[in-house]
C-alpha cells in the first residue's frame, strides 16, 4: 500500500503529514508516509484530480481531501482502503476512492 500526502507545503499539510504518520505507526503498518510537498504536490494534486488540499492518497487514490485533525479518522480511512484493497474493489460511493 502506497500513502501518500500531497499538498502545496503549508502547515496544515504538514499536520495531515504528521498525523497520518502517527495513525501509519499505531496500526503497526510497515509502510512509509510520503510526503509531496511544494512545486511537485501541486501538480501531483492536479494529477490526482484533486481541487482542494491537502490529499491523502492511498495507492494512487484520492481517499480525503481537505484536513482532519482526527487520527482515529485517518486510522478508519486506511483501515477501510485496505480492507477494499484487500477485495480488489472499489467502495461504494463509485467514484474510486477507498470510502
Amino acid at each position: 500500500m502506497k500513502i501518500q500526502v500531497l499538498g502545496s507545503g503549508c502547515s496544515t499539510c504538514q499536520k495531515l503529514h504528521e498525523i497520518t504518520q502517527k495513525a501509519v505507526s499505531e496500526m503497526g503498518l510497515k509502510e512509509k508516509v510520503e510526503y509531496v510537498s511544494g512545486a511537485e504536490g501541486m501538480r501531483a494534486l492536479i494529477e490526482i484530480g484533486s481541487m482542494s488540499s491537502p490529499v491523502l492518497a492511498i495507492d494512487g487514490e484520492i481517499a480525503m481531501s481537505g484536513f482532519t485533525p482526527d487520527v482515529e479518522k485517518i486510522k478508519k480511512i486506511i483501515k477501510e482502503c485496505k480492507k477494499s484493497k484487500d477485495k480488489n474493489s472499489q467502495c461504494s460511493c463509485g467514484k474510486g476512492g477507498c470510502c
